[in-house]
């Protein structure tokens, strides 16, 4: 991995995600590149009697948004050049003008991977359009920053195995990272697996590229397979989270829940996706 794409905005877990390409970057003396990322422009409705009103955003200043944004990522880049330390990489900022959530899903083809803040619901959280936008148009795996910015990534790795297609494509993302790792886990959830290949399996393919791994099996004992997932990597005191994303339909998801939906609000890891 040598290109960090980091779309810069002014939302709470800004810190944890810049940290995190940070961490991520310092791993293969990569480039982190910064952009400004627009705000979202919707409408705002006012429920109404009489029907719905509707009150039109403030103009958006593009060059303000882009040198507030740009002046975020100095100040950080700027701090950990400083500090020195044992995370080498180069931060470069992209330029005007700020991009929307459709550019940043094509502009992440040209990047080994993009960095984004867990999504949240508040007004000062990621938006989940950001984050489903990189995930299905860049065809490039993608990191979660969590809410506490992390201290390490990827020296202890979790990889969630279902046997799915999503996730045997994000392990091939993410090799060069499990074969710097100290310990790389394997995890089945019985009862949420895919038809194919066994975790027995997948540690001899992950034997035959250098990484050693352990296997285990968790049940679901009446929780949710998201929620057994990041159990098992507390457990395990690990920093990253592999987890093909929407093995699922979304649309299954969003009516009966699902693993992936479970992570993107609970994650307290960095989570690296790919769909």
């Amino acid at each position: 991995m040598k290109t960090i794409l980091l779309p810069v905005e002014p939302h709470d877990l800004m810190p944890s995600a810049m940290q995190s390409a940070w961490l991520l970057a310092g791993r293969f003396g990569a480039t982190v590149e910064g952009v400004a990322l627009r705000p979202s422009l919707v409408d705002f409705v006012v429920p109404d009697p009489m029907g719905a009103l509707v009150v039109q955003p403030p103009p958006l200043d593009e060059q303000q948004t882009s040198a507030r944004a740009r002046q975020s990522f100095e100040g950080f880049a700027a701090g950990k050049t400083a500090a020195g330390g044992s995370a080498p990489c180069t931060f470069h900022w992209r330029g005007w003008p700020s991009i929307d959530d459709a550019t940043l899903g094509s502009l992440g083809r040209l990047f080994d991977c993009t960095v984004i803040g867990r999504p949240g619901s508040g007004r000062n959280d990621p938006r989940m359009t950001s984050l489903e936008t990189a995930l299905f148009e860049s065809g490039r795996p993608i990191l979660v920053a969590p809410p506490i910015t992390p201290k390490s990534l990827g020296t202890s790795a979790l990889i969630h195995w279902n046997a799915s297609t999503e996730t045997a494509r994000l392990i091939a993302f993410a090799m060069p990272l499990l074969k710097m790792a100290n310990s790389v886990h394997v995890l089945s959830v019985d009862g949420a697996m895919s038809p194919g290949p066994t975790a027995g399996q997948l540690l001899d393919f992950l034997a035959a590229h250098g990484v050693k791994a352990t296997e285990s099996v968790a049940r679901l004992g009446g929780k949710g397979a998201g929620e057994v997932i990041l159990d098992a990597a507390r457990e395990k005191g690990c920093d990253l989270l592999v987890k093909g994303a929407y093995t699922q339909s979304r649309l299954k998801q969003m009516i009966f829940g699902g693993a992936t939906n479970h992570i993107l609000a609970a994650a307290d890891l960095p989570v690296i996706m790919a769909h």
